[in-house]
């Protein structure tokens, strides 16, 4: 794959300083992250449950979609309380999904197909049946107990602390046997590792290793903010925002609980695992205001190389917003920081179901000409949206535990929708989680054949992007909001495009600066290109344009 060049340039407008020369992008600039969540993407035995010769078998569909690794989400053994993050072994495949031969299969035929293959790494927490919890829950004296971390009830009894579980209820469950809490940030099925103690970080340091042995290309990092905890176990300050409905997890400000110092220091020992072999990457899972989020780069940029950015998942879909958004993200990264994307994820609603899907196409193109490496989460690329799940369909614990609020996530982690046929191409089986009702006509083998549809409009911008460095690693500079219209350029060199966001639903246009003219090169709409533009371009409700400017 050929190397690209990206020089440096002036002062952005609107970010105060100047971005310097890239001097030899890597994969992961350059590239496009695919996240697979395996129990949706593809079954191969008929059991209802993707599975890891299921991903292998789709490998070419990726190939020609453009993009450049997958993202798995974990496919180790576990009870499955909470769909793999609930670990029993973290070097080891569930065999559900198959076996440690067939994970090296995979990733020896993604490597034939120039594809990286990223693992979710899950530092955290293990499930409660994992060898080393049944140790340290034996007894007080047990040489493992403090691998977890344990504490005394309170005075008078109860928890030692207020800390709330992400998925309700307080974060502490009290062991009758030996008369200790021992703390969990999710379910009481995962208490939390002590990385404060040499060993625990020495044997999870050794996991990433035996990946890398194994041919992994990089990790995301599952619950990074909170691997490490206040020592001194002090209580949450009440979140003077709260709002019945947020959930009992947002009644508390997590302080003491998440996002301490100390985890810089268990990053940098990551990285320095993952630096013994070059070219490997570090994607952190952060829900963290931008201030915050930005620090993960660490000093010197010896943090996380992509410390993933999910605003665009809260903030409000409209042009100001957007905007604003963006802007403020590439004035708070620091000089070595390279910017991420995510629209969607397992954990939050589609991008069809929040916006719309006329808007979801406009989200698209935002997605692939933003200056930063994007992660597409499957099936938006066909425009999937969340399925309804029937209450006797539910599987997430986080419905199940807080009920009625809206929080399970099953809705957007529905299987893959290949083909019209039963199963949706997906499985021959019964599948785990309901098929949206529309999959008949919303299928990647229907969506190729429409040369309009968002399958085809996906295929159109990532095949630009890797045919312009200007879009893959160029710089960024805005170009403001106007009503509805979101606009900016990518520039390398003498290639300059001006990108155009309708995110209204009425017409729009956005007057061009003196004697500047272009020729659309992609719309979101079909038989817009090798249009001319000059003085103004118009744009349609719902539309978004790639221009190449003179």
């Amino acid at each position: 794959m050929m190397e690209v060049r990206r020089p440096g340039g002036p002062a952005l407008p609107g970010t105060g300083r100047d971005k310097p020369e890239m001097d030899e992008p890597t994969w992961w600039q350059r590239g496009i992250v695919y996240h697979v969540y395996p129990r949706s993407f593809q079954d191969c035995n008929g059991d209802g449950v993707g599975d890891l010769p299921g991903i292998t078998s789709r490998l070419d569909y990726l190939c020609w979609l453009g993009v450049d690794a997958i993202w798995i989400s974990p496919i180790y053994p576990s009870p499955m309380a909470d769909f793999g993050y609930d670990v029993t072994d973290h070097c080891a495949v569930h065999p559900m999904f198959g076996t440690l031969a067939d994970f090296d299969d995979l990733v020896a035929e993604a490597h034939r197909r120039d594809l990286r293959v990223l693992l979710d790494y899950v530092p955290n927490h293990t499930s409660d049946r994992h060898p080393w919890f049944v140790e340290s829950r034996a007894s007080r004296d047990n040489p493992r107990r403090d691998w977890y971390i344990w504490r005394d009830p309170a005075p008078g009894g109860g928890p030692p602390n207020n800390w709330v579980a992400n998925f309700g209820g307080s974060a502490w469950t009290l062991d009758e046997r030996t008369g200790q809490n021992y703390y969990h940030a999710y379910l009481p099925d995962q208490p939390d590792l002590n990385w404060r103690n040499p060993a625990v970080r020495a044997k999870m340091l050794d996991v990433l290793r035996f990946w890398l042995d194994r041919g992994v290309d990089g990790f995301r990092v599952d619950a990074l903010r909170q691997v490490i905890k206040d020592d001194q176990f002090r209580d949450n300050p009440p979140n003077p925002d709260y709002r019945p409905g947020m959930g009992p997890y947002q009644s508390l400000l997590p302080r003491y609980s998440t996002d301490r110092p100390e985890v810089q220091d268990v990053i940098r020992a990551m990285r320095g695992v993952l630096d013994e072999r070059p070219g490997r990457l570090m994607i952190g899972e952060l829900y963290l205001p931008i201030h915050r989020l930005v620090t993960y780069y660490g000093e010197g940029g010896s943090g996380v190389h992509l410390p993933a950015n999910f605003h665009l998942l809260l903030t409000p879909w409209n042009a100001e917003a957007v905007g604003a958004l963006v802007d403020a993200y590439e004035r708070a990264l620091p000089e070595f920081g390279w910017p991420n994307w995510v629209l969607s994820n397992h954990d939050r609603h589609r991008v069809a179901s929040r916006v719309g899907e006329a808007q979801a196409r406009v989200a698209a193109m935002l997605l692939l000409t933003l200056r930063g490496t994007p992660t597409i989460y499957y099936g938006d690329e066909i425009g999937m949206h969340d399925v309804p799940i029937p209450p006797g369909r539910v599987q997430d614990p986080w419905e199940k535990n807080v009920p009625g609020l809206g929080l399970g996530r099953d809705p957007e982690r529905t299987p893959m929708q290949w083909s019209p046929d039963p199963g949706a191409g997906f499985t021959e089986g019964e599948p785990w989680l309901p098929l949206s009702d529309e999959y008949p006509e919303r299928n990647v083998m229907a969506e190729r054949a429409e040369p309009g549809s968002m399958l085809n409009l996906y295929h159109r911008l990532i095949t630009l992007r890797r045919a312009e460095t200007a879009l893959a690693v160029g710089r960024y500079r805005p170009r403001g909001v106007r009503g509805d219209v979101l606009a900016y350029e990518r520039l390398d060199g003498d290639r300059r495009f001006l990108v155009l966001l309708n995110l209204g639903h009425e017409s729009a246009k956005w007057a061009l600066e003196p004697d500047e003219a272009g020729e659309v090169v992609l719309s979101t709409h079909l038989g817009r290109g090798g249009d001319s533009v000059a003085d103004a371009a118009r744009l349609r409700p719902d539309e978004g344009l790639v221009i190449a400017l003179a």
